[in-house]
């Protein structure tokens, strides 16, 4: 069987290789960038971190090219961190375990983490070259990108020199991107106070799986299912018919990917057993019908369990069921100037016990109208406080607002053109890419952002088409050849 090593281009495949031996999810990016700060060291490159822990290594122009405008190669150095629940890894410890499926690189059970490392790669195969022809260099290494941007964020003013940047974090090769959606997050947090559950009554656990889940921007319109919403639907349902008792609830795990299981422990009186069994293969069934075409693997399991201790009480649940049935989920509107575009759109995220006594409900927002992100932020915070919680809204960027007239765009339209004797396709994206936050400090930068061609980002189906690799490695370097002169 091929390896990764054996793969073209080598040099990109050779560091992806030893990113994913790397522990590396969000907040945990130590080892990454000691990793990253040994690279430096061993090309004798000039680095630096800032107050948040972002990383600028700087390599000089190389002969005859001392003219040309400072470019700076941005990727973020931290990955998401999902895997089927049956899959038993340790994202703090374990290398994620890779291989080669029909011209695409997967892992086994887990997320890939090509989203970003493929760019951290790019970036190092580039600074470690004695032959690629660049200007003043810089690749600058962002912190936290997928829970919180905060790296980007926390960028000061001063720290970066260049003045055009290559956002390498994009998913489709091909397509050059110029804007990109912002967002915010709404988190509600909810008290609530338990009762002893009666002894004749019996306890089942619910489980949903077997979702696609997805990136919450990128695949926000594909109209995948929600865990969480399907969960709910059958708990409210029951709920009406059977007076059931909730004890624990459970799904989700990244803000910016749709969930895909969920489950929850529910108690119903023993007499209604047989009729709880009826009704939940009519529900798995009527699911299964809606999403036939779009969620052919979804599951949905029943299993009797030892009976806990502790209920919520009756009033609160009643809310909660509420609340998250008259959650929205998915697109709000489309572009109005872009066609295909999705303009606005909100993600239910996850829903966890943080504490004996309450429970949060995460949402995300996202919009490339900062007005229209707001409303609907306020939709959601104004749903919540009347279920009774409170709310708190965290993680706000900016969206990135498109310039046609970039001189960057035009290099790199001509360049796809000369390279691949085809059209790039340019285009805005409703994710949430670091440019709006970097324009916030640096307004003057020329940016554009692209990637080879990624899927099921944020899941543990994300894979990348090893073909295209290629195409974004060449791309790459030919637009850092053919950068613009400094005038």
């Amino acid at each position: 069987m091929q390896k990764i090593t054996e793969l073209n281009p080598a040099e990109v495949w050779a560091y992806f290789n030893e990113i994913l031996t790397i522990p590396r999810i969000s907040k945990k990016e130590d080892q990454i960038i000691a990793y990253l700060i040994g690279f430096a060291n061993k090309y004798k490159l000039d680095y630096k971190q800032d107050q948040v822990g972002n990383l600028l290594i700087s390599k000089p122009a190389t002969s005859g090219m001392e003219d040309r405008k400072g470019i700076i190669l941005q990727s973020h150095a931290d990955m998401v961190g999902e895997k089927h629940a049956e899959v038993k890894h340790d994202f703090d410890v374990d290398p994620i375990d890779a291989y080669l499926e029909d011209g695409w690189l997967r892992a086994r059970g887990t997320t890939l983490g090509a989203d970003d490392g493929i760019g951290v790669a790019a970036s190092m195969a580039i600074l470690a070259s004695d032959s690629i022809e660049h200007g003043p260099l810089e690749c600058l290494f962002t912190i936290d990108e997928e829970s919180g941007m905060t790296g980007a964020l926390g960028l000061q003013p001063g720290f970066l020199q260049g003045t055009v940047l290559l956002n390498l974090d994009s998913e489709d090769e091909g397509e050059i991107f110029i804007g990109c959606a912002g967002g915010t997050d709404t988190v509600a947090t909810f008290k609530y106070k338990t009762v002893r559950v009666k002894r004749n009554w019996i306890a089942f656990r619910v489980r949903v799986g077997g979702l696609q889940g997805g990136h919450s921007g990128d695949e926000i319109h594909r109209g995948f299912g929600n865990s969480i919403k399907i969960l709910n639907r059958f708990l409210w349902n029951t709920d009406q018919r059977f007076k059931i008792r909730l004890s624990f609830i459970f799904g989700g795990k990244a803000r910016n990917a749709i969930p895909r299981e969920a489950e929850a422990l529910i108690m119903a009186p023993a007499g209604s057993l047989e009729l709880i069994r009826v009704y939940f293969e009519s529900f798995v069934q009527i699911i299964k019908g809606e999403m036939a075409m779009i969620e052919p693997d979804f599951t949905m399991t029943l299993e009797e369990q030892g009976v806990p201790e502790f209920a919520m009480r009756r009033k609160f649940q009643r809310r909660l069921f509420n609340a998250l049935y008259a959650c929205p989920h998915g697109v709000i509107s489309m572009s109005q100037t872009i066609p295909g575009l999705v303009e606005t759109s909100t993600n239910l995220a996850s829903i966890r016990q943080t504490g004996e006594d309450t429970l949060e409900i995460v949402t995300s927002q996202r919009s490339s109208v900062e007005s229209a992100k707001q409303d609907i932020a306020d939709r959601m915070g104004s749903l919540f406080k009347l279920m009774g919680a409170s709310i708190r809204h965290s993680g706000g960027y900016p969206g990135w607002k498109p310039d046609i007239s970039s001189e960057v765009l035009k290099i790199s339209e001509k360049v796809y053109r000369q390279l691949f004797n085809e059209e790039p396709d340019v285009k805005a994206i409703h994710a949430g890419l670091e440019c709006g936050l970097f324009l916030q400090k640096y307004p003057d930068l020329d940016m554009i952002s692209f990637g080879p061609t990624i899927k099921g980002a944020h899941t543990p189906d994300e894979r990348i088409r090893i073909d295209t690799v290629d195409k974004f490695w060449l791309f790459l370097q030919e637009m850092l050849k053919q950068a613009p002169k400094s005038s």
